[in-house]
């Protein structure tokens, strides 16, 4: 999903500047998004795990808060709600659900993609819910617990007029966009623009941006041809946008688990894996992804949830 995982907004009008949390982010539109989604939040009254809260670190079970680093430019994932403040998700809704299974409160925390996974190394976050794709690499610097599977896809305008896709042959020498720190940014688009140059064509152009908003908005207003991100996010990102842009058509691009970061050897990834698979075999789970569009392509089984 944010391959790292993460996607795309039309928010024109909305952007801000959070200098107190030094990231840029934006609402959504009133008139595109009308807040939250018409689904309602889960039924299910979510009691403490004992047997999950039982492996709790003695400083996050006494601390009583879940502290969790998002970056709230990413529906359905995470982002503002109408009021500019109000962070609202699937992320936000699961990391609450997490925090109540270990009898905890959730503090999400708004942050730039990029700046998480070191947030995490500096014990600023106790955890980082931000659609982030379960990779390799990105496993030699933190651990996971995985949540949903998803791929890559490609945002373009309406009716898709370059007839681009997630092949190499059909984006080379165009202007590309994609997040900051993402895997699309880092992996994905560098490896078809080498497919390109291989095969003697013009290199990708990829245009970073340090929000998944901006690269959106580069979209609409035309400047790139394309936004690479999670699947899930485009698709739901462009209906909220008055379908300003689509997905284009084709299978997701290396499906992968997705999941929440935690620091490297965490004391505390026992009790949030305990956690996450009472939730994932549980009813609340199923009424989360519904709340949110989440296809049932993208879900995990309890069994999952230990990231190998």
């Amino acid at each position: 999903m944010r391959f790292t995982h993460k996607a795309v907004l039309l928010l024109t009008a909305g952007a801000t500047l959070l200098a107190a949390s030094g990231c840029t982010t934006a609402s959504i539109d009133d008139a595109a998004a009308g807040g939250q989604p018409a689904a309602a939040a889960s039924k299910t009254a979510i009691s403490v795990n004992e047997q999950a809260r039982a492996l709790l670190p003695a400083a996050v079970r006494d601390k009583g808060t879940l502290v969790i680093g998002s970056d709230p430019t990413y529906p359905p994932f995470e982002y503002f709600d109408t009021d500019n403040k109000t962070m609202i998700g699937w992320d936000v809704d699961m990391g609450d659900a997490l925090a109540q299974t270990l009898g905890l409160k959730a503090d999400h925390v708004a942050a730039t993609f990029d700046t998480i996974l070191p947030g995490l190394t500096s014990q600023k976050y106790d955890a980082g819910m931000s659609a982030f794709s379960i990779t390799d690499e990105r496993k030699k610097a933190v651990d996971f617990v995985a949540y949903l599977s998803g791929g890559s896809g490609l945002a373009v305008l309406p009716g898709n007029p370059e007839k681009l896709s997630m092949q190499a042959e059909t984006l080379c020498g165009k202007k590309v966009a994609a997040q900051k720190g993402s895997s699309q940014s880092l992996d994905i688009l560098p490896a078809l623009s080498k497919e390109c140059t291989d095969a003697g064509n013009a290199a990708i152009d990829a245009q970073l941006f340090p929000a998944q908003t901006d690269a959106n908005l580069a979209l609409t207003s035309g400047r790139v041809d394309a936004v690479m991100a999670d699947s899930i996010s485009l698709a739901y990102q462009g209906t909220l946008a008055g379908k300003k842009f689509e997905l284009a058509a084709g299978n997701d691009y290396q499906p992968e688990p997705t999941g929440v970061a935690l620091p490297k050897d965490s004391a505390l990834r026992p009790a949030l894996e305990a956690a996450m698979k009472a939730i994932v075999g549980g009813p609340a789970y199923g009424e989360i992804n519904a709340k949110w569009s989440i296809p049932s392509s993208a879900t995990i089984t309890a069994d999952k949830v230990t990231a190998k």
